[in-house]
Order: C-alpha cells, then structure tokens, then sequence
C-alpha cells in the first residue's frame, strides 16, 4: 500500500516552543527519561504508566489536597485505581489562578446564532460560580447529590456545572432539544435533587417552546426537589459582592464522580456512564496541554450541544488557561459559513467540528480560508465520524495549507480522544496522525492477535485514568464488563474498526458490529461513505450489510438522500462504477434505494445496527429506543425498502 501524501508538517521552530517539547525535555532532566521524538515518548507512556501519569501530573501542576499512596494500584480492567488516596476538584483546576492565568483574562466568549455575544474574564466567571453554588447550597445540594440541566451552550450552564463541580456534587446535562422521553430516560435513573431547564431554545432562526418537556420531567422525575431556570439559579442575591472571590471547593477523592455521561440508547435504556474528577482533570490536561498544545491567549472552539461529550472537552479548556467559545445554535445558519464567520470574527486558534459538517462544507464549495481571515487558526479539529480523504483536502486546500488537521477519535466512555494528534507529528491524507499519549491502542483479529497495519477491532490494553469509575445502576459492575470486556477479557474492545500503520498512523473504518462481511471480505462502513458521499449528487447515505440478519444469503442495501432535482437513474451507474473500482465488486449494493434522511441518534450518528434490526422483522419499538433518535419518523420510514 502506497504512502498517502503528507497535507502537513511540522514547524521546528513551532515544536521546540510546544508544551509537548517542554515535557519531553522535563522528563529527560526530571526521570532520566530519553524520549527523542513522539513514538519514543508514546512507547514509555504505555510501558512504564506510573512513569507517565505521575510525570505528567508533577509537570501540570496538577492541584492535589492530599498526596496520593502511589500512581496506579493494580493494572486490571476493569478495577484498576489511580492516584488512590489523593484528593483534588475539577472546579478548582478551571477556575484557580494560575501560570499565565489572572483574573483579568479572557475565560469565556459566547455566541448565540441570533447575534448575541457576551464574554466574560476569569474573575467574572468565578463570580458567577460563586452566586449559582451559594443557591445551590441554600437548595440543600451537597456531596454526591445530583443536579442536572436541560440547558443550552451558554454561560450560564457552565457556570452551574462548576458550581456543580466545586460542592462535590454530580453533574448531567441533555440539550434542549431532547425529546421528553429521551431526558427521562437519562436523568430519571441518577434520581437528581434538582432540574435546572430552560424554557425555549432558538434553532436554526426558529423559537422552540420546551414549557411542556421541563413539566413532564417534574412528573417523571420523583427525586426532584427544585426546578429552577439558568437565571433563578445565577440570581445574585444582596451582599453579593463577596462572592467575586469566594469560591470555595471541596476536596474530593480522586475517582469522585464529576459527571455522568450517556450510552446512545438506541437498544435500550441509556446506561451512564460515571468519569471521576481526578481522571478527568489528568486526562483532559494531557490531550489539551500536550496534544493540541492549548494555553493562555489561544480561543479553543468546537461545535457542540451540552448533550455531547464534547463538550465536557471543550469546557475544559478551562484548565489550560485558554478562552472557550461557546456558540449556541444552528451550525448552518443562516447558512453553512457561519461558523467559519464566527471563527474569523474571534480569532479563533483551534476550530473544532464533526466530520459531516466537514463534508457539508466541502459539498457547498466553500473556500474560508481565501473569503475570510482566519490568520489566527492554526488547528481544525474533527470527530464524531471518520474524516474522508477529500475532507483532509479540503481542510488543507480551503481553509489553509499551515493549518494542522487534527482528526481524533474517541468515546463517550472515556470522555477522551485514544487516537488524535500532536504538534510534533505529520498528518498525513485520510489519516490520524498518532496513538494518543498514555492510551495502549492496538488492532486485534477475532483470535485475539495483534494485527499490523491490518484492519481489526480497536483494543485499549492497559488502563487510562478516564476510563468510567462505574456505569450508575451497575452495583457488581456486569453491565461494564460486558460493554468493554466480553471479547478479550481484561482488554477493553471499543467497537470500531482501525488500522494501524507503520508510520504510527491510524484509519478507523466505522463501528464493528456495523461491518459489510461479503463473500468473506470485511470492510469498513467508513470506507463505503466515502466513496458515495464524495458525490455532489449525494447529500447523505446509508449502508446496511443485511447477512445474518434473518436472510442467510442477505443484501447489500444502500440508503440514499439525494441532491435537488437529482434522480436515482442519474447517479447510480455512477455510483456502482465508483464502488466498484474503488473497493471491490462484492462491494456494489444490490439495491439502492431514495429516502428522504437517514435516521441519526440525538448526537447525529447514524443507525446502522438499529437499521439492520428492523430490516431483518425486528419490532421497531425493540430494534431501537425511539426516544434516542433525532428522527424517528425518519427510522420507521425504512421498515419495508
């Protein structure tokens, strides 16, 4: 297989500036550690991990009330323990001055599709803090109580979050556009003490009264003992002045849970998923700080609900001093550009979206970079799904050729990215550019086998400080271990397909179970889109692989969302063309059919498994949770292609 060509290399001069360069030299003076470039110090991160985290921890300044007993105790998954014994708050790291961060810095810029803009400095957010953790205080919230928000990207929720945060309390937030029964599937089984909704959302130039939703949730929701809005929350009482400076945070242990995230729920209820404060302050420290090389004075964005994981990421820029700009509304409106608008306008260092918004702006033919001045941006992030080829080219062509593509990918179950990007790495077409620091990623076969420069399932085989403390509900820890740990025992199989290549580069391939298996030959969903969706003719595509599904011999299907004034006899001989020189004959569906969408989870990923169920006789109200779906209607559409 012929090396793709590199879009972009690294600066030297950039490099030797990088926090990542000031680590590496600090462990060769501080632990007589030799790690010349980043293969080296990503083989002494897994090898040696107490090595590595402890390190890493000293280095950022990690805040910890009482030391720990040692770094890790045990290696097992799952029940491996870190940092046992310390104490610290995730509150206390984002809001606590530190080097190169004062008062008067920047903290937050918010932007709302409407034309709203707020901002506020360091002081000025502690200052909010303070006013929402006294309310919360006078609202009887405490250590291990849960408070949740059915509320938009604004500052408003952040600042309940750290208020949150600081008291020891749990955390969980929906967007405001989860359907009822989605937020009562995700809130109503951590019990909450207390509901904190707002009553309407703008989106894509439209208001949405949601009065209905937060009053269903009342009855659904027994645990409840207050509901209140952003603003009766952050309602500063008299006197409150001295709250500008008084936030005070209480020391928790290192696996404390900070939050609880949410499985999809497509199958079922969602399970959530419980991350603790110490492993989510070390490892977010390291993606940002070493990884994306953020600090004081950079402007980090990404395009996020409060309903997806990336936003717990991007509020945690917070912890290395950089600006967070939080933008709340349609990503399109009033048309695709407006993001890279919005980026220009604020200076933004690193923009971050998913890759269909990627791709959505390269069918639009838009060309940022040469309309806009976006001299600042030095890094495009994207995930959610696998970046195409073409994307990367066009990141490179249309945005700027200095700037860095940093594909990752991740979970929601490790609130972190396991492959991604460095400042000290190439990237090259179509691919991520390294492992990530500390994350032991392999490509195993179904034998359990490692695979080299192979496609096979993604395995992390040592533990990562984020790894869930538990999921709630899961006293024995059954419903984990069979999540992450059924296949290879006490290895942690994520379900997606990835290739490692010689260059220490990866290519995920779309989720496992979601694989197209013809004639023997495995391939990636990914690989498939890529092909069908690099036409303009297409606006959107779905495939199912219908084998083992209730047909012995089964089909390739191919869902398809069709451009304007575009017809399926215009584009398929095209269609079975491309497939079939790019992949393989096995490859071309036996049917392609029109549809109008194709049906995503409420984070925007597509259904392929809950989609194969169905296909195969599946009840629909057992082949998905349709309070999990951003468009059921569009789901039962596909009963009978």
């Amino acid at each position: 297989m012929s090396e793709p060509r590199i879009l972009w290399q690294p600066d030297p001069a950039t490099v030797a500036r990088s926090r990542m360069a000031a680590f590496r030299a600090w462990v060769a003076s501080t632990c007589g550690v030799q790690a010349p470039d980043y293969a080296a110090l990503w083989r002494w991160s897994v090898t040696d991990l107490e090595g590595f985290w402890g390190a890493f921890a000293q280095f950022a300044q990690v805040r910890l009330h009482t030391p720990a007993q040692r770094v890790l105790a045990g290696t097992t998954m799952p029940g491996a323990r870190w940092f046992p014994g310390a104490t610290l708050n995730y509150a206390e790291h984002a809001l606590s001055p530190a080097p190169g961060k004062g008062d008067d810095d920047l903290a937050v810029i918010y932007r709302c599709e409407d034309g709203v803009r707020e901002q506020l400095s360091y002081g000025q957010l502690r200052r909010r803090v303070a006013a929402a953790r006294a309310a919360l205080v006078g609202l009887g919230v405490g250590r291990g109580d849960r408070v949740v928000a059915l509320a938009p990207n604004s500052p408003d929720t952040l600042a309940a979050f750290l208020a949150v945060a600081s008291l020891g309390a749990i955390w969980s937030s929906c967007s405001p556009d989860f359907g009822p029964r989605a937020v009562a599937d995700r809130f109503a089984q951590i019990e909450p003490a207390v509901l904190i909704a707002v009553y309407g959302y703008r989106y894509g130039g439209q208001l949405y009264d949601i009065r209905s939703t937060v009053d269903a949730l009342r009855g659904q929701i027994p645990s409840l003992r207050a509901v209140l809005t952003p603003g009766d929350l952050l309602a500063e009482p008299a006197g409150a002045a001295q709250f500008e400076a008084a936030v005070q945070f209480e020391a928790v242990d290192f696996d404390h849970p900070l939050w609880v995230l949410y499985s999809s729920g497509t199958t079922g209820l969602p399970k959530g998923i419980v991350h603790g404060h110490g492993g989510i302050v070390v490892e977010h420290l390291k993606a940002l700080l070493l990884q994306s090389d953020l600090r004081p004075g950079d402007r980090f964005l990404w395009f996020t609900t409060t309903g997806w994981m990336m936003w717990n990421y991007l509020i945690s820029g917070l912890l290395v001093g950089a600006t967070i700009v939080l933008y709340d509304g349609h990503p399109a409106h009033p048309d695709i550009g407006a993001l890279w608008r919005l980026a220009a306008q604020e200076r933004v260092s690193y923009f971050g979206a998913s890759a269909p918004f990627i791709q959505s702006c390269l069918k639009a033919g838009l060309r940022p970079g040469k309309e806009l001045d976006l001299t600042a941006l030095r890094a495009v992030g994207s995930t959610g799904a696998p970046l195409s080829p073409e994307g990367f080219g066009w990141i490179r062509d249309e945005v700027g050729p200095g700037v860095q593509i940093c594909s990752v990918s991740g979970g929601t179950d490790l609130c972190a990215a396991f492959v991604c990007a460095a400042p000290d790495v190439p990237v090259w077409e179509g691919e991520i550019s390294c492992r990530a620091l500390g994350a032991a990623v392999v490509a195993l076969d179904e034998a359990g086998a490692e695979l080299f420069d192979g496609m096979g399932e993604l395995v992390i085989t040592k533990p990562m400080p984020s790894m869930p403390v538990f999921f709630w509900n899961d006293p024995g820890g059954a419903r984990l271990h069979e999540a992450y740990f059924g296949m290879y025992p006490g290895l942690w199989r994520h379900g997606d397909w990835i290739r490692i290549t010689p260059r220490g580069s990866c290519v995920i391939y779309g989720r496992s179970d979601a694989t197209l298996n013809r004639g023997g030959v495995r391939m990636g969903t990914a690989e498939f889109y890529a092909v069908v969706e690099s036409f303009d003719e297409v606006v959107d595509s779905l495939v199912i692989d219908t084998s083992g599904a209730g047909d012995d011999q089964g089909e390739l299907l191919c869902f398809l969302v069709l451009a304007p004034g575009v017809s399926l006899p215009d584009v398929e001989p095209l269609l079975r063309t491309a497939l079939r020189k790019n992949l393989s004959p096995r490859h071309v569906p036996n049917r392609f059919l029109v549809i109008d969408e194709v049906p995503r989870t409420l984070n925007g990923k597509k259904c392929e498994v809950p989609v194969k169920r169905i296909l195969a006789g599946v009840d629909p109200e057992r082949a998905v949770s349709l309070g999990a779906l951003r468009n059921p209607d569009a789901f039962l559409a596909l009963r009978a292609p």
